[in-house]
């Protein structure tokens, strides 16, 4: 469905073609720093009021049928930012799920992470870890945290494996396709990427889903990340809806 924007009237991004939902839609959630400090607050309180977004857009999510999402919550180059924010951040898992854990169960969300949680505090890898078994059994959206994760180290991680295999006899180097590379990464149980939206008006992929993007539809807003919310997520899908995905062929 097309939705035509006639002569001085607003589009309505609330009519949404339910038969063309993105099935998997990855956040850079970035500009909880500039929130807070256009309040004269810590970069600590931006951080702390983007989980409340992330709970909002997930839920909404799982309403329109959305079966992933996929948020850039710590990627391997952000312990380069100051220790006190990187501890901060390391404790905000405790804080969202002890105050979510039990609506996200509700309404059947499931929790699953990428990247190196092993190398997260123990209490943060404790925290995560029991929210994935608490919610192992659901069905909806799969909400997935990208927690200590880079693009380029995880094609190297599968790039490693695959030879390992090689070596080992067990793979053949002309076996070796894109469903065979895809089941090395770490999102192989995630459906593809369709739509990935950045906030905050950068517009670069900062070492997110380098292999998963390739033909997903970007979208950066000018939004900062604590301010994205139910509204700006239909705008986003509306003008997914809009453009036409050809995968390099021609309709």
């Amino acid at each position: 469905m097309f939705f035509k924007k006639k002569k001085n009237e607003e589009f309505n991004y609330h009519v949404l073609d339910k038969d063309n939902i993105p099935q998997h839609i990855a956040f850079i959630m970035d500009g909880n720093g500039r929130w807070a400090k256009k309040r004269k607050m810590p970069r600590t309180y931006g951080h702390h009021e983007g989980t409340k977004t992330i709970r909002d857009v997930a839920l909404h999510c799982n309403k329109l049928g959305v079966k992933a999402m996929t948020v850039y919550a710590f990627s391997t180059e952000n312990f380069a930012r100051p220790e006190q924010e990187v501890q901060y951040i390391f404790k905000l898992p405790k804080d969202f799920f002890e105050l979510y854990m039990k609506e996200l169960i509700e309404n059947n969300v499931k929790i699953c992470t990428i990247g190196h949680l092993e190398m997260a505090p123990k209490e943060t890898q404790d925290i995560i870890n029991s929210a994935i078994d608490n919610t192992k059994n659901n069905t909806g959206l799969k909400l997935c945290f990208a927690f200590i994760y880079g693009g380029r180290d995880e094609i190297l991680e599968a790039t490693k494996k695959l030879a390992m295999k090689v070596k080992a006899g067990e793979l053949g180097v002309n076996e070796i396709n894109e469903t065979v590379f895809n089941d090395e990464l770490m999102t192989k149980d995630l459906p593809e990427v369709d739509l990935m939206i950045r906030t905050s008006g950068e517009q670069r992929l900062s070492n997110f889903l380098l292999w998963q993007l390739a033909y997903a539809e970007f979208i950066f807003t000018d939004v900062l990340w604590p301010d994205f919310n139910e509204n700006e997520l239909d705008k986003a899908i509306w003008m997914y809806q809009n453009r036409d995905r050809r995968f390099g062929g021609l309709k």
